[in-house]
């Protein structure tokens, strides 16, 4: 998911010798099996959740709030990041990972009883917030623990992590909804906590827990930087309330979101992020292009294929399913040793990839265009994705001092989720604008029949987003920091 230095910090604990083997030796074992089933988690509750969203969105007559129901998830976890990457680079990633596993869990609970629309919003927002811990957390733990030349390997084994739900989740999901109701989907999940509970913090405990140096002084929390967090979290939720409001009125809080939401990012990314300055703060800029562009188009595809070619909840997740087989393999081409020296080519090619599969999707709005064609081009997407958001995070590593690689980390993954917020407002709004929400119109849809048809409104959000990928292209040649 180059030329890069990693710097140093002059004072260090001497640490042994590297462990021989790699992320699967018994140096190893127990924690990579325990963080990856974290991140089996997540990718089960994405590929699970996006599927039932549909049905769950229309029951609770929420169609016109569905981008939000995806963005209040980025928007709090957006908090989450900020204050778990000074958590962890102050205490350690163990406490900041439990208690976003625990956040997670609640967040579906609430989520999966919800009786209004508001309520399940609600739901989605904790467990965002709970989802921003653990990433960066899980960050700090693969800087700590692994040493350099692992990395990729374990940014590799995260990605293929997501191949078992991406085909497994939908089929399960849609089975769910379709059997037992969209709530199960959301209930029974939690049930999975268990296995990073048990697997995952034993093995953190022993190998990446406590400060980095035991014996300096405790570093107290950088409270600019949590005020600053803050008013990122509620300036983008303001601003997505304003994008989905669509009324004159709402240009005051859009207003006032805004106002709090540009001094916030640029206090809190890597200065000279959104100028594309060449090294972190281009690898920064790309994960949210990347990211953004790719995920507001994709939590839109269930949607256009169940509302406007009249697929089932489950046919329309698992024409994704593919896409996470060639994620794991563009993820694994990135980390092997011989393509290192071309790396900055591969994520050129991958968000060219990305947005030629962004640009193709809307094509399925066309009867006679097969539905099958979207599965292939949304694998292309996803191998394009798998070269880029691999890479980004192994650029970032390599450019962040054991100290420094909380806040780096969380700098990545507020760029991730601040483009997804942003970006699904801006989809959200025009799909509201072109009448998408009354695709919701009618709570039934028949296996031969769509509701309302509205092709423009779906449009709307597939095209702006792969231009927006192409200029992710132009910022992945800027990746390696100026020549002093």
């Amino acid at each position: 998911m180059s030329a890069l230095e990693r710097r140093v910090p002059e004072t260090t604990a001497p640490t042994p010798p590297p462990p021989p083997g790699g992320v699967l030796g018994p140096a190893y074992r127990t924690l990579s099996i325990g963080i990856i089933s974290v991140v089996f988690l997540i990718a089960f509750e994405a590929t699970a959740v996006g599927t039932a969203m549909p049905v769950a969105a229309r029951e609770l007559d929420g169609i016109g709030l569905y981008a939000f129901a995806f963005s209040a998830y980025f928007t709090t976890s957006l908090f989450g990041m900020v204050l778990a990457g000074q958590w962890a680079d102050r205490q350690g990633p163990l406490r900041p990972l439990t208690v976003g596993i625990a956040a997670f869990a609640s967040g579906l609970v609430i989520a999966g009883t919800a009786g209004v629309m508001w309520v399940f919003v609600l739901g989605r927002a904790v467990q965002g917030f709970g989802g921003g811990l653990v990433i960066v957390a899980l960050y700090v733990v693969v800087s700590r623990a692994y040493e350099e030349r692992l990395r990729p390997a374990i940014m590799a084994a995260f990605a293929a992590s997501w191949v078992v739900p991406s085909i497994v989740g939908p089929l399960a999901s849609g089975t769910v909804t379709e059997h037992l109701g969209w709530r199960w989907v959301f209930l029974g999940i939690p049930a999975l906590v268990v296995v990073p509970l048990v697997v995952a913090l034993p093995a953190i405990r022993r190998t990446a827990s406590g400060p980095v140096d035991p014996d300096a002084p405790p570093m107290a929390f950088d409270r600019r930087r949590i005020r600053l967090a803050f008013g990122i979290s509620v300036g983008a939720g303001l601003l997505q309330y304003a994008a989905q409001d669509l009324r004159w009125l709402s240009l005051v809080p859009g207003i006032v979101g805004a106002a709090l939401l540009v001094p916030a990012v640029l206090g809190l990314l890597p200065r000279g992020t959104y100028r594309a300055r060449r090294g972190l703060p281009s690898v920064v800029l790309l994960r949210g292009v990347a990211a953004g562009s790719f995920i507001a188009a994709e939590s839109f595809v269930p949607l256009m294929l169940v509302t406007q070619r009249g697929l089932s909840p489950t046919m329309a997740g698992f024409s994704l399913a593919l896409g996470g087989l060639t994620w794991a393999g563009g993820s694994w081409v990135q980390s092997q040793g011989r393509t290192a020296p071309y790396r900055k080519q591969l994520m050129v090619g991958g968000m060219v990839l990305v947005a030629l599969a962004i640009a193709a999707a809307p094509a399925v709005l066309i009867e006679s265009v097969p539905v099958w064609t979207l599965a292939g081009a949304w694998a292309v997407g996803c191998l394009g994705m798998g070269l880029v958001i691999g890479s980004t995070s192994v650029l970032l590593l390599q450019l962040s001092a054991p100290e420094e690689a909380g806040a780096n980390s969380a700098s990545l993954q507020i760029s991730d989720a601040l483009a997804n917020v942003v970006l699904l407002a801006g989809g959200g709004a025009a799909f509201a604008a072109l009448g998408g929400g009354a695709v919701g119109a009618a709570h039934t849809v028949g296996a031969a029949g769509a509701s309302a048809s509205h092709p423009a409104a779906f449009a709307v959000v597939f095209l702006p987003m792969a231009a927006v990928a192409l200029v992710g292209a132009w910022v992945a040649t800027r990746l390696e920091p100026a020549k002093a």
